[in-house]
């Protein structure tokens, strides 16, 4: 059974079966957006939605080259930034820091501004709820952050440890609710939920002292495998062996840097394909890749067990240790979101009321305001760039509006925000080497979706808040942080609906390809499933592990939007198969600047996080002025 989902765009009733997208319903809409106009509201296909990436693919897949000497420049501008994610918003606000009087258009070519910082919003009766459609929370910031980033948060009115306060990290620990793993029919022989799970999150929200965890030998003598192979696994968490045997030691770290952790667990510690089945996607919602393309000193890295008898290792490093260790607390209701609508609110104060990190998570936008002309800065939505050049005096930028028109404008500097490995085919000109370098960076596919629900009695009864699922499409499902901010409450009681989070990455398990060629065809997959195939997905997946405490997926739940980012987390150092020092220069040839034209966003440093998206912004427009 499908749901009904009817969506309001530009003033338009849309019903998605209808089949049409978005970006149609705004191709028979007036030109300037009207008030009505709301994306976080759609359901159905979000992130890289219908609509956003066509005419990307046009230029990069079937090479058609734009030419802008027909076309009238229609608009001037000081700086314009292609690419309207955190990065991109950043760079609009650090140019105009310097340059108080600067005249700016940001450029996007999805229907919303935030990029992967992107907000879903539901009504379930008259209650508001809010999620995360990607850039899920601030990551270490009281570690890893650069002065520029926290120094921009400051400005946001964002205050880390308040935000902190403001998630309540004992309330599924207080309800008795532990963690726990869905082990499927097909691979273990049976569908069983285990709860209890002791495992450690990299960054966990919950405190480990409050995981209503069982001890380890109990938890594993409940999965459903031999007792070979459980045995096994207890002795991998409880050993103190050294599985690398003779290995000299001063060769140990780089051999395991060379290595997945599925060889090592399968080579040196000797486990069963079941047994190292249970492990295949403890990676996916961190790294991307199954365990056969995480390199077994990345899953050290990670805690994950193996390791705490092999001698010779050197300490974590302090970023990682943090990484690992700080609690992941420092989170809006619609993640990230709030850190893209408080740049927009900043550089655009009549696009909405307020003035602090509290009252924004409630503000509501008015999209008609974001590209007035009188505007210092203005914000275009659904335009996709295809074309930059480097002329004699300002820099030519053509995009595609809506209606799928040519437009040209030019800006005395450009900032380029959007995802890198466009780069090449807008701007053809570049050096080869720097256009190669770009292409290096295949991003991630990955899935976030939304269901909500019209009660969580189900968790209740199961007994857990969260699930990871080693052998199905979804490896983790939890149910929303609890955070309390700006007037939005979390659901308190097991009646009220419940936004639950789940993650989706389609890696080829257990194919040992490199994750490049995994993410390819990963997104080839996600492009060609319709909303359908992931809708029944969902249902079937939910209903297994849900189903033999009382749920059923038609009466149970209210909505569901999938957020498919098809291009999600930027590329990242994998030392199977980069070297580090090359990639250093792969990564400094890439962002270097062009002209009037400097490189920002996640993907100019290889990391895929909200404070590297900043940082990168603040390179930018410093390598401009």
């Amino acid at each position: 059974m499908s749901i009904t989902r009817r969506d309001f765009l530009n003033g338009f009733a849309l019903t998605v079966a209808a089949g049409l997208t978005p970006l149609e319903i705004l191709r028979a809409a007036p030109r300037q957006i009207s008030a009505s106009y709301y994306p976080p509201s759609l359901t159905g296909l979000r992130g890289n939605h219908d609509g956003s990436f066509e005419n990307a693919h046009k230029l990069g897949r079937a090479h058609h080259a734009v030419n802008l000497g027909g076309a009238k420049v229609e608009e001037h501008y000081d700086l314009v930034v292609v690419g309207g994610g955190i990065s991109g918003l950043a760079a609009a606000h650090y140019y105009r820091k310097k340059h108080p009087q600067a005249k700016v258009l940001i450029l996007d070519n999805h229907d919303d501004f935030g990029g992967h910082a992107k907000r879903n919003e539901f009504k379930v009766g008259n209650r508001l709820m809010l999620g995360y459609g990607g850039t899920e929370s601030l990551q270490s910031p009281k570690h890893v952050f650069s002065k520029e980033a926290l120094a921009l948060m400051k400005e946001l009115t964002i205050d880390i440890d308040g935000l902190a306060s403001h998630f309540h990290r004992n309330f599924y620990p207080d309800l008795k609710l532990s963690r726990g793993v869905f082990f499927n029919k097909e691979d273990f022989g049976v569908d069983k939920t285990v709860g209890g799970d002791p495992y450690l999150q990299v960054a966990d929200d919950i405190d480990p002292k409050r995981l209503n965890a069982r001890p380890i030998r109990d938890f594993i003598n409940d999965f459903p495998m031999s007792k070979k192979d459980r045995d096994a696994l207890i002795a991998l968490h409880t050993s103190t062996r050294d599985y690398l045997g003779d290995m000299p030691k001063n060769k140990r770290e780089a051999y395991l840097a060379k290595i997945s952790y599925s060889t090592y667990l399968s080579r040196h510690v000797g486990l069963s394909a079941t047994a190292i089945r249970f492990f295949q996607s403890r990676s996916n919602d961190f790294q991307a890749v199954g365990i056969d393309g995480l390199p077994a000193l990345d899953a050290r890295n990670l805690d994950l067990p193996g390791f705490h008898g092999v001698a010779g290792l050197g300490k974590i490093s302090a970023e990682a240790e943090a990484e690992l260790r700080d609690p992941y607390i420092y989170h809006f209701p619609d993640g990230n979101a709030s850190i893209a609508r408080l740049l927009v609110r900043k550089m655009i104060p009549q696009a909405a009321p307020g003035k602090d990190m509290n009252d924004i998570v409630l503000a509501c936008f008015d999209y008609s305001k974001l590209d007035l002309p009188e505007n210092p800065v203005r914000l275009r939505l659904n335009s996709t760039v295809v074309r930059v050049e480097n002329a004699k005096g300002p820099v030519d930028v053509g995009y595609l509006d809506k209606g799928g028109r040519l437009r040209r404008v030019q800006g005395r500097h450009v900032v380029m925000a959007c995802y890198n490995m466009m780069i090449p085919h807008i701007m053809p000109e570049l050096e080869n080497d720097q256009k190669q370098a770009l292409a290096m960076n295949v991003k991630a596919p990955l899935v976030y979706t939304k269901v909500v629900l019209k009660h969580w009695d189900s968790f209740m009864k199961l007994g857990v808040h969260e699930l990871y699922c080693p052998s199905m499409p979804y490896s983790r499902i939890k149910m929303d942080y609890p955070v309390d901010l700006g007037g939005y409450q979390h659901p308190r009681k097991p009646s009220e609906p419940m936004c639950l989070h789940m993650v989706y990455v389609p890696t080829i398990a257990g194919s040992n390809l490199d994750p490049r060629t995994q993410w390819k065809m990963g997104r080839a997959k996600l492009l060609a499933m319709p909303f359908s195939e992931h809708e029944n997905m969902i249902r079937s997946q939910l209903q297994r592990i849900l189903g033999p405490v009382g749920f059923d997926h038609n009466r149970d739940i209210a909505a569901i939007t999938v957020n498919r980012w098809s291009h999600g987390y930027s590329y990242f150092l994998n030392s199977m198969y980069d070297d580090e020092e090359e990639s250093k220069r792969i990564i400094a040839a890439a962002r270097r600047p062009a002209g009037k034209v400097a490189i920002a966003n996640s993907d100019s440093d290889w990391n895929p996080y909200t404070h590297a998206a900043i940082d990168q912004a603040w390179r930018a427009v410093n390598e401009l002025s």
